[in-house]
């Protein structure tokens, strides 16, 4: 399991400014040159958009326009915050704040309590589950287990949404939210829980924000203190921002405009936390000077997973549709995605666990492949089968790997070896650094050999052993490297959560699996009632599922393994089908009817600093007619046509073969299918029409104007018989 976007495990850190440039493709220097006034970042999966905005900040203080303690990174998790603190110490700008909206806001209460309350600040819960029971009990309301983490996670997205006990119903019926109990009765849970807080003198990781927000708000002095510290702001995964988050940032920035964010609307998977794209698609409407940068390079994925990516958002709904960006892989062709179906759900697991006990067996790490589900319950039955075929596995979402105790034991004995090393027996014939390191942890457990089957023994082996692998790296990167120097290099480790790669196949959830990456992926149980999963009604609800769906597939770097299971259980009635959004994409599927949402190219935009708010012009629409019958049309392929299918075509067959050459020498040169240039349809069109300006061109459906700005050119030139690019048929 690695982070998104490789990079060298101790690469050398860049001796200049212009050095940290080196490397970036034209989109990402953009971004990494782009330092004042508002930026937003639109960056597709893979697309290298860590790299992006850590080299951003690096270019920066390296530049000596931004000083390291002015610039406050914000991001989700603190794996992405550690990971960004990490890329930016071997970037050379170490000292910049990468921390997630909750530890930064934390840091900042902690600090101005005592001037803006007075006295100590109240206890954070880590968990709220057990106010939340109980709440209930003083209410005298009986929950299961499930229902009590349900009503808990009803209480955190009111407060993330900044709605109160006496608003929770009519906000969570707008919402249109399925409550798990009767939205009265979590009001009332809901203004409980509040008053057992306040008894117990105890705050929960909400009330961090909310408490900022309302410091912040209420004391202007700390607030001008905050701003005087912070001159610059880096938002990532900007589509997950919720509205406390949002007003949080704003309170932060005032009125300045230096704040760049990153995000990308197709993975926004966590919408039933409060978490909105709305704010990443509203961004150049509240900033009309903004520069946007649309990152589409994939360099992580093969031609064949981004096409299948690809695939599946082109029938998607919705406004996060109307913004998707288009991949185009960057790497060498791979293998096609793999299809496979199950009689039952046991046999599913089994069949994934075969096929990577072969790949393991073939050379592949265990730590580059990963089985990736919908629901945390569908894990056992994977873990069984991986135990059985004697293939080591890691549960993604334990504990960090700093925090496990067999680690922090590990590094207080080579802590103590580094300082006493000397009259340490076991270090008497250990030559080099990885020996001494495999020395030290064969006291604490770690042996040549992996223990037999799984568990609690076996995970922690996999901990010593990742540490004796960095060791060995270490080494590597560093000749002549102490123990001391190790040793150092796992605090700055654990300081960052900069943890080392533990060697067994990943089992995670999709919605865990954000931000990592994989060589080999197997998307399991992709069945219609868990993907969609049951409890998806609304269009809203199924477009998140689907871009659920697009956030798995690309976690795959080179191969893909898709399955599904007729039947839950061994003689169970085969009643399941393959989801939805495999339609069409599939061998053997055809695809359901809908719109073809039009998918956004790379690229740089510049802002205007003309009239505030004002947005591109969009090409207006009327009722469309059949140009030869004046019929009104509502079939999309006669809308595309401008006329019935019934009715004589005029179509310009030399044309029409010149557009078929241009638009496949295209998709060669992008690496895409031919349909995602233009489709038959369209080309069909714009053969029958001849447009003679871009006007004339725009108003042809399945253009629309991204499409016209990437190949307007090249198409007119083509139709008023020129080559594309310029010169004439008889040239």
């Amino acid at each position: 399991m690695t982070a998104a976007t490789h990079s060298t495990l101790f690469p050398q850190v860049p001796d200049s400014a212009d050095a940290v440039l080196e490397g970036l493709d034209p989109e990402q220097r953009e971004v990494a040159t782009a330092l004042h006034g508002p930026v937003c970042v639109l960056a597709g999966a893979g697309t290298g958009k860590t790299r992006a905005i850590t080299h951003r900040i690096a270019y920066g203080v390296r530049a000596g326009i931004l000083h390291p303690s002015s610039v406050l990174a914000v991001t989700f998790t603190n794996r992405a915050a550690g990971e960004m603190r990490g890329r930016l110490r071997q970037l050379g700008a170490a000292g910049v704040q990468a921390r997630t909206f909750h530890s930064a806001a934390l840091r900042q209460l902690q600090y101005f309590w005592p001037k803006a309350i007075g006295g100590s600040m109240p206890r954070l819960v880590d968990r709220k589950v057990q106010l939340v029971a109980d709440a209930a009990a003083a209410c005298r309301i009986r929950l299961d287990r499930g229902e009590l983490r349900d009503v808990t996670a009803e209480i955190e997205w009111s407060k993330v949404t900044q709605t109160v006990p006496a608003d929770y119903a009519p906000a969570a019926a707008k919402a249109g939210r399925e409550t798990p109990r009767d939205p009265a009765e979590i009001a009332q849970l809901y203004a409980a829980y509040e008053d057992v807080k306040r008894e117990r003198a105890v705050i929960d990781f909400e009330d961090v924000l909310l408490l900022t927000v309302a410091v912040l708000q209420d004391r202007h002095d700390i607030t001008e203190q905050v701003r005087a510290q912070y001159q610059h702001f880096v938002v990532d995964e900007y589509q997950d921002v919720s509205p406390l988050q949002q007003r949080l940032l704003d309170l932060w920035l005032g009125d300045r405009d230096n704040l760049c964010v990153v995000g990308d609307a197709s993975q926004t998977i966590y919408s039933f936390t409060g978490a909105t794209p709305d704010h990443l698609l509203d961004f150049r409407t509240r900033h009309p000077g903004a520069t946007v940068v649309k990152l589409v390079r994939d360099y992580r994925s093969t031609p064949q997973v981004v096409h299948l990516a690809n695939g599946l958002l082109a029938q998607a709904k919705g406004r996060a549709a109307d913004h998707r960006l288009e991949l185009v892989s960057q790497r060498a062709p791979g293998p096609e995605p793999v299809y496979s179906e199950y009689t039952d759900e046991p046999a599913e697991a089994e069949g994934a666990a075969r096929r990577i006990r072969e790949l393991i067996d073939s050379g592949v790490p265990a730590a580059e492949i990963a089985i990736l589900f919908r629901t945390n319950a569908q894990s056992e039955t994977y873990e069984q089968a991986l135990a059985d075929v004697g293939v080591p596995y890691q549960l993604r979402g334990a504990e960090r790997f700093f925090d496990r105790p067999e680690v922090r034991k590990a590094g207080v004995a080579l802590r103590g070896a580094a300082r006493f090393g000397g009259n340490d027996s076991l270090l008497d014939d250990a030559v080099d650094l990885p020996s001494q390191v495999r020395a030290v942890l064969s006291g604490e457990g770690w042996t040549t050999q992996p223990p037999a089957g799984s568990g609690a023994v076996r995970e922690r082996w996999e901990s010593l052993a990742a540490l004796v692998n960095l060791a060995q790296d270490f080494a590597a990167a560093q000749p002549g490297a102490t123990l001391a120097d190790l040793v150092a290099e796992l605090d700055e480790r654990a300081n960052a959560q900069h943890a080392p790669t533990v060697q067994g196949v990943t089992l995670a959830s999709l919605h865990s699996a954000k931000g990592l990456e994989w060589d080999v992926v197997f998307l399991v149980g992709v069945a219609e009632g868990m993907m969609p999963i049951t409890y998806a009604k609304t269009d809203e609800q199924i477009e998140e599922e689907r871009r659920l769906l697009y956030v798995g597939v690309t976690r795959a770097r080179e191969r893909l393994h898709v399955s599904w299971a007729l039947s839950r259980s061994p003689g169970g009635r085969p009643s399941r089908r393959p989801s939805r959004f495999l339609d069409g994409l599939r061998p053997g599927s055809t695809a359901t009817t809908g719109r073809t949402a039009a998918g956004g190219a790379g690229g740089i935009e510049r802002g205007t600093l003309g009239t505030r708010g004002s947005a591109p012009r969009r090409v207006q629409r009327t009722p469309a007619r059949c140009r030869v019958c004046g019929r009104t049309l509502t079939d999309a392929g006669e809308m595309k046509l401008m006329r019935c299918d019934d009715c004589p075509s005029d179509m310009n067959e030399g044309l029409y073969e010149r557009l078929r050459e241009w638009r496949a020498d295209q998709a060669r040169r992008s690496g895409q299918p031919a349909f995602c240039v233009f489709t038959d349809r369209t080309l069909m069109a714009i053969a029958e029409t001849a447009p003679d300006d871009e006007h004339e061109l725009a108003r042809i459906p399945g253009v629309g104007m991204r499409k016209l700005n990437r190949y307007g050119t090249d198409v007119l030139a083509i139709c008023a018989g020129q080559f594309a690019g310029g010169g004439t048929d008889q040239d």
